[in-house]
């Protein structure tokens, strides 16, 4: 996908924000090749980029809260203040992703699904997880530093 596909995705799905779905589309980024792509700032809220490939990717202060990642391959991305909260029983979804070496330093995760997600060696310094589902994550290596992880659930989360 070239940047000016990358930037009518994101104006469409800008205007089908500020609209509540009546002008514009919701971006499809679904099993797009996007390795190293910049969302810096990026407004992705809802946005499908399920089975994506983003390792690398720039998401700083991105708003992707709901947005549908499963399948997602993150691999080293930045979301360094990133919005990745769950509004709805839908969203924010990271079920079995691959977050290893993540920048989630001072990200918003309040709800997020991230059962079974692989999180080896994520900077998650000032996060907040707090209720979210963290179940069977591995959280081996991480660096927690003041991360938020009031109610979240950890059972059989590897933390050593």
């Amino acid at each position: 996908m070239n940047s000016d596909e990358m930037a009518e995705i994101l104006t469409s799905h800008g205007l089908w924000l500020r609209s509540d779905g009546a002008s514009g589309e919701c971006a499809n980024l679904r099993w797009a090749t996007l390795a190293g792509a910049n969302f810096r700032g990026a407004d992705l809220r809802g946005a499908d980029l399920e089975g994506a490939d983003l390792a690398g990717a720039n998401f700083r202060g991105a708003d992707l809260r709901d947005a549908k990642l499963e399948r997602t391959d993150l691999r080293g991305a930045d979301f360094a203040g990133a919005d990745l909260a769950s509004t709805d029983f839908a969203g924010a979804n990271f079920a079995g992703v691959n977050l290893a070496g993540v920048n989630l330093a001072g990200a918003i995760l309040r709800g997020a699904k991230l059962p079974g997600a692989i999180l080896r060696g994520a900077i998650l310094e000032n996060a907040d997880l707090r209720d979210a589902n963290l179940e069977n994550a591995d959280l081996r290596g991480v660096n927690p530093g003041d991360a938020d992880f009031r109610g979240a659930d950890l059972r059989g989360a590897k933390l050593a």
